[in-house]
């Protein structure tokens, strides 16, 4: 039987139609999530890729500089080895304790500055496409004057990084972490700011203070967010976390057009910390299937 051109066209696009789409996201685990185990000694961040693979079958690591043993070189390599050995892929190294880039005085944070140099090398080192800072002042600002006087200060701070960042091919990120940085109109403000393309936003689903809308503040951060937070707490017997909508956080995820991680933070104390990442993850595989 003679096949027609366009029959022969057809049967060609047939196996591209056959194969599956690509997931608009990709899972990583927040290594805070397991922060207790860590701190208690059950586990050390070498062990890390291994757990995340081997329990929760999640492959993006989303590290946190606290849980480090000393960043040597033989230290990283061993942790790059690990990885190599688990198939997991480093995301980002959330970065705490290395100073107050919006520090009121030029000197500290320009320190602040050059201790997030070793992060951004380390990041780099093990594939990471960025680290998460920290937008924290030496005096918490309570004024229009006094927030603006903040911003000029991280703004020079942030640059500087932004800077020293992107000869490495690696991004800046700012999280709502507390204080002023749960404040997304500031943040917003900081981000046009500094206006360089290796600057952006990790917004986290839960960090912003009772009287603020987490919903309405996720939805402004999105628009300049290089990775996410999947904060959550507890499930409940649905399967859905208990304090947060996580279904609404997503629909604003989806409709700022992101396409890259989603971290799982766990964060509660009723689960335990395996229980809760598992639940975590249960829930946000259900809804990216």
């Amino acid at each position: 039987m003679r096949l027609t051109r366009r029959a022969l066209f057809a049967g060609a696009l047939a196996p591209a139609l056959l194969r599956p789409a690509e997931p608009r996201y990709k899972i990583s685990l927040a290594q805070w999530s397991l922060h207790r185990a860590i701190q208690s000694r059950l586990m050390t961040n070498l062990d890390f890729p291994r757990v995340a693979r081997e329990q929760f079958g999640i492959e993006g690591l989303e590290f946190v500089n606290q849980l480090w043993g000393a960043p040597t070189e033989s230290y990283v390599q061993r942790l790059k080895h690990n990885m190599r050995e688990t198939g997991t892929t480093a995301v980002l190294i959330m970065c705490d304790g290395e100073g107050q880039m919006g520090h009121t005085e030029r000197a500290a944070r320009m320190r602040a500055v050059a201790n997030h140099h070793k992060w951004v090398d380390i990041a780099a080192e093990l594939g990471c496409t960025a680290i998460r800072t920290n937008m924290y002042p030496s005096e918490d600002p309570k004024t229009p004057a006094q927030v603006d006087g903040f911003l000029k200060s991280c703004v020079e701070s942030f640059t500087a990084l932004c800077e020293y960042a992107k000869a490495r091919n690696i991004n800046v990120l700012i999280e709502n972490h507390g204080g002023i940085s749960s404040n997304a109109d500031v943040v917003v403000r900081l981000m046009r700011m500094v206006n360089r393309p290796n600057f952006g936003t990790l917004p986290d689903f839960g960090n912003f203070p009772p009287e603020v809308d987490k919903y309405e503040s996720v939805r402004k951060l999105m628009a300049h967010a290089k990775a996410v937070s999947m904060k959550c707490g507890d499930f409940g017997a649905d399967g859905k976390e208990t304090t947060i909508d996580l279904d609404r956080m997503l629909e604003i995820v989806a409709a700022a057009g992101y396409r890259s991680w989603i971290g799982i933070e766990y964060e509660g104390t009723r689960l335990s910390e395996y229980e809760g990442i598992a639940a975590g993850a249960r829930f946000l595989r259900s809804r990216l299937a």
